[in-house]
């Protein structure tokens, strides 16, 4: 973990910010930005402000000895927070319950690799983290097991 950002209370359901998280799991810092600014609308707007403020949570970058680009989003996790209940008039003089849902957002940012590896160590790693994937999926294969008919 190099920096985290946190942002709660936020007046916008986190069943709707949950896709938009989806997405941007994993990415680089600059490509989930760009990914964030493309889909301009309101509920993108606060994961942008917290990846944005994670980023700045770093400080300096280059004296950490690491660079911009390395930057991935490891981890982003949309919680839900309180809801806030009301009554809207009915039809026939009856009340409707409302809710409006708050969401809180946590980014936390971390390096792809670290900053004194060369790029054989950095392909290697991708090659490895690659076929470790694929054991994964490979595993996880739903076994269906045949039961006796008595």
């Amino acid at each position: 973990m190099l920096s985290r950002a946190k942002s709660k209370y936020i007046r916008v359901s986190p069943f709707k910010l949950r896709p938009i998280a989806d997405v941007i799991r994993g990415l680089s810092v600059e490509r989930a930005l760009s990914w964030l600014k493309t889909h301009a609308m309101k509920k993108t707007r606060p994961i942008t402000k917290t990846l944005l403020s994670a980023v700045a949570n770093i400080g300096n970058v280059e004296a950490e000895g690491v660079s911009p680009e390395s930057l991935v989003i490891k981890e982003i996790r949309i919680d839900q927070g309180p809801t806030i209940s009301y009554f809207k008039p009915g039809s026939m003089g009856r009340a409707k319950p409302q809710t409006k849902r708050m969401s809180h957002i946590e980014i936390t940012l971390g390096t792809k690799f670290k900053a004194g590896d060369s790029v054989k160590k950095q392909v290697k790693a991708v090659v490895v983290e690659k076929k470790t994937k694929a054991a994964t999926v490979k595993k996880t294969k739903p076994v269906i097991k045949k039961v006796a008919k008595k």
